[in-house]
């Protein structure tokens, strides 16, 4: 029997484990209608139930994407049962989500996770009791240990197909007969096995249900409107209260806890040390820097330690593509006679472009594996808490670090991440800096830069991190002084999992997706646009192909190159076109900057036995380097990422302005990283037939990077930089 099932819980209950050991690998992602959000479903194993994965959320209220995508599925689509995953450890918080699940009337499963955690506290939990309490089936599992997942499939068969729903939970005697007036004024305007949920809802003044049904807001008004007066609270707290106080009472009757160690639980003495208010911060930067130098490497001096991720990447460069792919193709061409344009186009255009990108795929699936490492363990949420000190001294809520964390991944579901925090001015400055900090795809540019500049040195990668978390705090400041953004920031609150061992099975899964989506960019956008930039390489302005000479100074992107090469001159780029011409297309797609000199450089490279880093450390000092692996890691983002901006910002106007102030920044810190560093011993030589040849102090550059540093500073520093306070405001101001 075909089957629809909801998978419902809080965030951090083992949802996503616990998806992944029903489903294996049967499963498919997309996106819920109107949003972004992941829409992950799948099969469940050895029967022909379909499980739908509902975002996480702790309630059915309308105050997020999240919950509003949840909430409709529940309602609206109705499936036939639901599995509501309910952490053990933290029954209390996870049955407020249970209790409105039961009121919508489908069959619910209780999958009570954790087990194996209780049994290492030495905890009891009675679960036919809770079953009694609750109403409904309860299952005892452990999702990261794989235990009960038979007996939780077979009872979710069982109630589905029997259509057995649970009893709701009814309130005391006010609360109840209020809701009682709610269902008489809904009956017959809404299922009847929903009637229940929608009546509890219209008591709490929720937004959607009063605004759909107005006139059975107006009906049961007064009837609200005494409650509140006898409770002498607002309506949704008092049905909050009824709630909670059901639960503490199911709590108490069901939950025998074993003595605590006064030292507190494993968890709690690590976060002592990880989230210290001193040593948090140097620890996060700490463990930031293991894993670039282990994956990247380290080099001090004559000292140098290759990374891992360092030696897959030029094995996958010199020997997979160098000596395997490129020979084989090139002898095929040769071999079938092919016009000397598809070569250069298949050698220069794809294998050049597409190459250099996918060169650095080890790299960026090592990174992916430590992230979800990270994330798995419950490290990641801890990261969120220390840095929320750090935030709200410059005017930003640590809710902004959960955006940037997942923006590590890729910027657009970072962007998007802007939504769950709850201030409007926050979410908008968060929207538009999340972007700083690198994702996925500038992953690819910081490997490039580093093994061309700075071979070996994981301090690079290091730096680009830091780097983007402190654009983010001091556009905090800067853009907060803006009318319309200022404000302060919203409170921060955050459930920190206990600390466990990462399941194989998640690490994996996650990293291979988050590889496979890199992948499908290559293939797809970053292909074509290799394609298009070979051919506007290869034939000049009178579409004359101009033959091996690919780049050359008379193609069509070399006659655009030169004319806008003259903007990036003060940052150290001179008059190599191709830096110019690889950093636009970077907007298309991030790696596009890799694959872009890939197929400018691709047949110089091949003739002359050189790598993409040779060819790189010819044209860019180490200042200029660092100063253009910053400006692409700051400048406006992907389309893709702008779009999602747009999405949150609402109009195109603010769009526009917050790319601009993007692309400013950008060429400002360049500017000063090339105008201050160009003075360091060695980092404003270029390497000329393997001789390190000086180049002439940057003057000019310096002091444009010094009038623009004090315009920064002036942001920073003083009250009301944009003349915005008038009269007496200012006054007010000036008094204060």
């Amino acid at each position: 029997m075909s089957l629809t099932i909801a998978l419902a819980g809080n965030p951090n209950s083992g949802k996503t484990t616990m998806f992944n050991k029903l489903t294996g690998a049967n499963q498919r992602v997309g996106n819920w209608p109107g949003v972004t959000i992941d829409r992950k479903v799948g099969k469940i194993r050895g029967t022909d139930y379909e499980l739908v994965d509902l975002p996480g959320i702790y309630s059915l209220s309308p105050y997020s994407p999240e919950e509003i995508v949840s909430r409709n599925f529940l309602i609206e689509d109705r499936p036939d049962a639901v599995i509501n995953i309910v952490d053990a450890t933290n029954l209390e918080r996870n049955l407020f989500l249970t209790l409105q699940i039961i009121d919508t009337g489908i069959p619910t499963v209780i999958a009570l996770n954790m087990m194996d955690q209780i049994r290492k506290l030495g905890d009891q939990i009675d679960v036919e009791k809770l079953s009694k309490e609750l109403g409904c089936k309860v299952v005892p599992v452990s999702a990261l240990n794989a235990e009960g997942i038979k007996e939780l499939v077979a009872a979710v068969g069982e109630v589905a197909e029997a259509k057995q729903t649970p009893e709701p939970m009814y309130f005391d005697g006010d609360v109840e007969a209020a809701v009682s007036q709610a269902r008489e004024a809904l009956k017959g305007k809404v299922p009847d096995e929903a009637l229940r949920f929608y009546a509890v809802k219209l008591v709490e003044n929720d937004n959607a249900v009063c605004e759909r049904f107005p006139e059975a807001k107006d009906r049961i008004a007064g009837v609200i409107r005494e409650l509140e007066e006898k409770k002498d609270d607002d309506a949704d707290s008092i049905v909050a209260d009824g709630r909670y106080n059901r639960i503490t009472d199911i709590a108490q009757s069901v939950v025998k806890k074993a003595p605590r160690d006064e030292r507190g639980t494993f968890s709690d003495r690590v976060d002592r040390i990880v989230t210290h208010r001193i040593w948090g911060i140097p620890i996060f930067i700490g463990v930031i820097a293991v894993v670039f130098f282990g994956i990247i490497g380290f080099a001090w001096g004559d000292f140098e330690v290759v990374g891992i991720g360092t030696w897959c990447t030029d094995w996958v460069n010199d020997v997979f593509i160098g000596e395997w792919i490129d020979p084989a193709v090139r002898e095929w061409c040769e071999s079938d006679g092919t016009f000397s344009a598809v070569d250069a186009l298949l050698c220069s255009g794809i294998i050049g472009g597409v190459g250099a990108v996918i060169g650095f795929l080890p790299q960026m699936l090592l990174m992916f594996l430590a992230l979800c490492i990270l994330e798995d363990i419950g490290y990641m949420a801890r990261i969120a808490f220390v840095m929320d000190r750090v935030f709200r001294h410059f005017g930003l809520s640590g809710k902004t670090l959960i955006p940037l964390l997942v923006g590590t991944g890729c910027g657009v579901p970072g962007v998007m991440a802007s939504r769950t925090i709850e201030s409007e001015r926050d979410r908008r400055i968060t929207a538009m800096t999340t972007t700083f900090i690198p994702c996925g795809a500038k992953l690819p540019v910081i490997a490039m830069i580093t093994s061309a500049v700075f071979p070996g040195n994981g301090l690079i990668a290091v730096f680009c991190y830091v780097m983007g978390i402190f654009l983010v705090l001091v556009s905090g400041i800067i853009l907060k002084k803006l009318k319309s953004l200022s404000g302060t920031p919203a409170p921060f609150i955050m459930e920190l999992p206990p600390y466990h061992i990462p399941s194989a099975t998640n690490i994996v899964k996650g990293t291979l997706d988050r590889g496979w989506a890199f992948c499908k960019k290559a293939g797809t956008i970053i292909l074509v646009s290799c394609i298009i930039l070979w051919f506007l390489a290869s034939y000049d302005t009178g579409l004359h192909y101009i033959g091996d000479n690919v780049g050359d100074a008379q193609s069509i992107l070399a006659a655009f190159g030169e004319a806008v090469c003259v903007i990036f001159a003060p940052l150290g780029w001179g008059d190599n076109w191709e830096l110019t011409v690889g950093t636009i297309t970077g907007l298309i797609a991030k790696e596009n900057v890799v694959g872009t000199f890939g197929t400018l450089f691709g047949i110089e490279a091949g003739e002359n036995g050189e790598g993409l880093e040779v060819v790189l450390s010819g044209m860019l000092t180490k200042s200029a380097g660092l100063g253009f692996l910053a400006f692409n890691l700051i400048c406006a983002p992907c389309f893709a990422a702008i779009g999602a901006m747009h999405r949150e910002l609402g109009k195109w106007k603010d769009t526009g302005l917050a790319v601009l102030y993007q692309c400013l920044l950008a060429y400002a810190v360049a500017l000063i990283i090339y105008g201050f560093t160009s003075y360091i011993g060695g980092w404003n030589s270029l390497v000329v037939d393997g001789t390190l040849v000086e180049q002439a102090a940057p003057i000019g550059s310096t002091i444009a990077g010094i009038v623009v540093l004090a315009i920064i500073v002036y942001l920073l520093w003083a009250k009301d930089p944009f003349r915005q306070l008038a009269g007496n405001d200012k006054e007010k101001e000036m008094k204060a």
